[in-house]
Formats: C-alpha cells, sequence, structure tokens
C-alpha cells in the first residue's frame, strides 16, 4: 500500500483485527523504521500529521541546505541520489522520501495527526481526527523539533515591528524592506542572518551563547569524512566523550568572521523589549523592525495520555525504549549518538528497534486480536 489519504479503511489491519505496530511521523525516522517493520513482516500503520510525505523539508526556507553530503544521507535500502560530496537542497530531500515510501509500497496514512495516544488491555490505542488505531506497539518518530519556541519577550514588541520564527522564513523577498534582527546562536540563525546580509539587508545577529564553529570541509574532506573516520558518529550519549559532546551544540560551515565579513553585526543576548526597542544583555538598544526569531523548538507530547513517559517535558527512555512495554520512541536528539536524529544515520537506531518489536511480537504471537473501532469522517 503506497501513502494515502483516503481515511482510515483497513486502519486495524485485515477484518479490523489488532495491528502490530502503529509508527507516528511519517519523516526519515518513521520511514526508517517501516522499511525494518517490513522486512519483519510485521502488520503496521504510518500516520503522518502532513498532507503530504516530505512536507517539513518542503516548509523550510528556500535556501536550505542539508550539512551532510548525498552519501551519507540514505535511508535503509535505497541510496540518496546525486554525485558524492554534494549537499542537497530541501525539495530534493522531500522527493527522496515520497519516493521511498512509494517504492517500498509503505502503508502511510497522510492528514492522520495523532490527537490521543493511550494504553489499553492488550496494547494501544491511537486516535486521529476521523479513525481510532489498535496495535500491540507503538513508535512514535515525530523528532525532537516540533513546535517552534518564542521567548516571552515578543509579547513586549508593538505591532508595527514585523515578527517571525525561522519555521516561516522563507527568503529576503518575504521581508519589509529595512534593517533585520535575528534572535539566535545557532545554525539556523546563522544561515539566515549571513542569506539576509549578502541580499544587501543590514543585518544584526543577536547570540545568547557563543557556540564553537566547524568547518563544512577539512583538508578537502567534508567533515562527516572526518566524524565517521573517527568513529565520533557511534561514540554513545552514555559515555564519557559522548556525555561530553551531547553537552553542547556546534555551528557548522559558518564562522562569525564570515558573517562580519558578509557585513553581519553581533549583538549579545535579548534582555528585553518595548515598543520597537529592543535592550540586549549588555544595556545596548536597538530600534527593531523586522525580528526573525531562530530560537528553535520545542518538544510537544501533550497528545501522550500514557504516565511514565516524560519527565520535564523530556522523554524517559534508553535508546528509545520507555518503561512502558511496547511503547518507543525514534529519531530523538542523541537517542544513543549524535547520528540518531540525522537523515542518513537514523537507520541504526531503527533497524535496533525493529529487532525489539519482532522480538517482543513473536512473542506474543498467540494473543487474541480484538476489533478496532472506528468513527465516520
Amino acid at each position: 500500500m503506497t501513502a494515502r489519504n483516503d481515511g482510515p479503511a483497513g486502519a486495524g489491519g485485515a477484518g479490523g483485527e489488532l495491528l502490530d505496530v502503529i509508527v507516528v511521523g511519517g519523516s526519515q525516522a518513521g520511514l526508517a523504521i517501516a522499511w525494518h517493520l517490513a522486512r519483519e513482516g510485521l502488520r503496521f500503520v504510518v500516520l503522518e500529521a502532513a498532507p503530504e510525505i516530505g512536507h517539513t523539508w518542503r516548509s523550510r526556507w528556500d535556501s536550505l541546505t542539508l550539512f551532510t553530503p548525498t552519501q551519507h544521507d540514505a535511508l535503509p535500502g535505497m541510496p540518496f541520489p546525486g554525485p558524492p560530496d554534494t549537499y542537497p537542497a530541501k525539495d530534493p530531500v522531500a522527493d527522496y522520501l515520497t519516493t521511498y515510501a512509494a517504492t517500498f509500497n509503505l502503508p502511510v496514512r497522510l492528514n492522520a495527526r495523532v490527537t490521543d495516544l493511550r494504553r489499553t488491555a492488550v496494547g494501544f490505542e491511537a486516535r486521529t481526527d476521523d479513525a481510532v488505531y489498535g496495535a500491540r506497539q507503538v513508535v512514535v518518530a515525530t523528532g525532537p523539533f516540533q513546535v517552534p519556541y518564542v521567548p516571552p519577550v515578543t509579547q513586549r514588541l508593538g505591532g508595527s515591528v514585523s515578527q517571525l520564527h525561522s519555521a516561516a522564513y522563507r527568503n529576503p523577498r518575504i521581508l519589509p524592506d529595512g534593517p533585520v534582527l535575528v534572535v539566535g546562536g545557532g545554525n539556523s540563525g546563522f544561515q539566515i542572518a549571513e542569506e539576509l546580509a549578502r541580499a544587501g539587508r543590514r543585518v544584526d545577529l543577536s547570540i545568547a551563547t557563543k557556540l564553537p564553529a566547524l568547518p563544512q570541509r577539512l583538508r578537502g574532506k567534508d567533515l562527516f569524512w572526518w566524524l565517521t573516520r573517527l568513529g565520533l558518529l557511534r561514540v554513545t550519549v552514555g559515555s564519557r566523550l559522548g556525555r561530553r559532546m551531547s553537552s553542547r551544540d556546534f555551528i557548522i560551515g559558518s564562522s562569525r568572521r564570515r558573517l562580519r565579513a558578509a557585513g553581519v553585526r553581533f549583538r549579545p543576548a535579548v534582555a528585553s523589549a518595548d515598543g520597537r526597542t529592543v535592550r540586549f544583555a549588555d544595556g545596548s538598544t536597538q530600534d527593531a523592525g523586522i525580528v526573525i526569531w531562530a530560537t528553535g523548538y520545542r518538544s510537544d507530547y501533550s497528545w501522550i495520555d500514557i504516565p511514565g513517559v516524560t519527565r520535564d517535558g523530556k522523554v524517559i527512555h534508553r535508546r528509545g525504549v520507555t518503561e512502558v512495554p511496547g511503547l518507543y520512541f525514534l529519531g530523538l536528539s542523541w537517542q544513543h549518538t549524535r547520528g540518531s536524529a540525522l537523515l542518513g544515520f537514523v537507520h541504526d537506531d531503527a533497524a535496533y528497534l525493529a529487532g525489539r518489536i519482532a522480538g517482543r511480537d513473536r512473542a506474543a504471537e498467540a494473543a487474541t486480536a480484538r476489533p478496532v473501532s472506528r468513527r465516520s469522517a
């Protein structure tokens, strides 16, 4: 069955029986484990909230490209197209995910946002707007970045200030004329600030925490060539080195020197705002007419109605295996290694969880399946 958006017909498996697995999320993590589940011969469905596969990628800014070259961007079973040492843009990534789901005939349901997940006597129930799916096990593969975050200070800026999160930024042409304040010192903030400066805008970049910068290429080799050869992408989060590496992020391919050369002016963290005036941590101020908040995302698991899954907003797990039998997570940042949330490296965790799921399922093959309720659209 290819990706479809025609409702929940057969959602519970043949004859409405209980499925083996529900996968919540149909981007790279969900598709990677779907490939493994199909090879295990399990009955499953992938529930994707968006109207198309790859929607999250297509929704990012126009010039976005991956940090990882094509040879490191493949999901299991299908290479990523393109010459080695080239860096795919967002639309080819979305096209690849769409082709991947169709090539392996993965059972993806589109427009199927899960609004409630809870335990039952024999497994789990996942509710969407028009159906209830039942399965013995569930993999939450919604990724680590779900809800754009903006700090409370945004409410102190006046209505004359044009504000948007980096999730809504597309290109310099969508912005009104005038100087731009970009807030956020991660990769998104650096890339957007540099693009705006090269488009002729006057740009200030506010950074709360200075992150170390890594070059995209070093001595003729891509950064990920070095990371894989040195084994750094396989360092586990539980090791001493892994704990140190996971405690901070890096800027890849950009640097403060490069942005200064493009004309970007650096500012400290935003401390407060009033009307059009933004005050920084060093006491300086700026009249802000346009502000882009490259302040990242937050997780949202409020739809999971199961105690003991999260603590302080973070998932409680060991390599994606939670304390709730049959409930797993995939695609989290540093779920097991640095590559856990990356397109071309998520397959290791996917293979691990699929093995756990298949083993647990074989032990439960004698369990009695039950009908799954459905609500008409």
